[in-house]
């Protein structure tokens, strides 16, 4: 299968649309499910608060709308149907959707463009929530809750959204997710790090090709979710901030300069101007203070232009740092930012 263009990465999506349950019985069928499935993927092309609304606005000003000219739908239905009809059906009916646009990339070579350090596959781990109420009715026994001092509770959903990402890519590819939601046989509340698990703990039989690097922010950065990184076949980099590695921060501060605590200096031409890049690391740090701590290898940049610091940031990795790989490892670091900045950022704002 070549998904080389738009339309056909939309047939693959209507075929696997036109297989979805549907709670319809008789002849009350108008729309036909991948018609409505298809309508809901277009709302990611619109920013309007009324779905249909916004395709009538487009047909009456350009004669026709964005769900007619990308996703075929000639008859849109309204909001609230759309609604209906989809809310009963389970998010793992589309995974073969993800599935079929992964084989065909990496058929095509197109994931292996995206390298990282030591040449693995860089695959970004992020939480976004695509839910979430203050009113009282408004909620679901899948719904995970804030209880806030002030006595008020907000409902929300929310769920882990793996992408694979590369050093520069203007663009990232969007993996399985994983919902967090109550687990069965669990009485507490699921969490970020329990839904990471889980994904390395599903897919890695799919996704995982034994030379793959996870990037994930400060939240990862805990002994057990290494412990299970490693467990999986994969290699880490995750951020580390200063005030949650309190233990971390202070055996570096007590490492010898050159020795134990490296430092590497270079200057960068970025846009026409001069940037200085000052790396420190150092290998074999315990992550936690505890008998039989976990050993992680700790890298830190600093980047200045014309005097000014314009950048900062640290990680802990399984990747053994040296002078040669420290940026690389550090950049590799950096690319999940693509999934912060855009991927989830799609789901908030559209």
């Amino acid at each position: 299968m070549s998904l080389k263009r738009f339309d056909s990465l939309v047939g693959e999506l209507k075929r696997t649309l036109a297989g979805l349950a549907d709670k319809r019985t008789g002849d009350n069928t108008q729309y036909a499910m991948e018609t409505i499935g298809l309508s809901a993927f277009s709302v990611f092309f619109t920013q309007s608060p009324s779905f249909l609304a916004h395709q009538r606005t487009m047909e009456q000003n350009k004669g026709s709308s964005n769900a007619q000219t990308l996703f075929q739908v000639e008859k849109t239905p309204s909001d609230n149907h759309i609604r209906d009809m989809l809310d009963p059906v389970e998010p793992q009916a589309i995974y073969p959707v993800y599935e079929r646009v992964y084989e065909a990339f990496e058929a095509q070579g197109i994931l292996d463009t995206f390298r990282g350090v030591g040449q693995t596959r860089l695959i970004a781990l992020d939480g976004t929530w695509y839910f979430s109420s203050k009113t009282e009715n408004v909620n679901c026994e899948n719904c995970l809750k804030i209880e806030h001092t002030n006595g008020e509770v907000t409902h929300y959903h929310s769920a882990i959204t793996p992408v694979i990402v590369g050093p520069g890519k203007p663009y990232a590819i969007p993996l399985r997710p994983e919902f967090i939601v109550p687990q069965d046989g669990d009485t507490k509340q699921d969490c970020e790090i329990k839904a990471g698990k889980r994904w390395m703990d599903k897919n890695g039989a799919f996704y995982n090709t034994g030379n793959d690097t996870i990037l994930g922010d400060d939240l990862y950065a805990h002994q057990p979710f290494c412990h299970r990184t490693l467990m999986n076949n994969y290699h880490f980099i995750f951020v580390c901030k200063t005030d949650s590695h309190k233990h971390l921060y202070k055996w570096i501060n007590l490492l010898e300069p050159g020795e134990d605590l490296h430092t590497y200096k270079v200057r960068v031409k970025n846009k026409g101007k001069w940037e200085h890049y000052t790396y420190r690391y150092a290998n074999a740090v315990p992550l936690v203070e505890a008998e039989g701590s976990m050993k992680v290898n700790w890298c830190e940049v600093t980047v200045r232009s014309k005097g000014k610091q314009i950048h900062h940031n640290a990680f802990i990795t399984d990747w053994e740092i040296t002078d040669k790989n420290v940026a690389g490892i550090v950049t590799a670091g950096r690319a999940r930012w693509k999934i912060e900045n855009e991927n989830n950022n799609t789901l908030k704002k559209r």
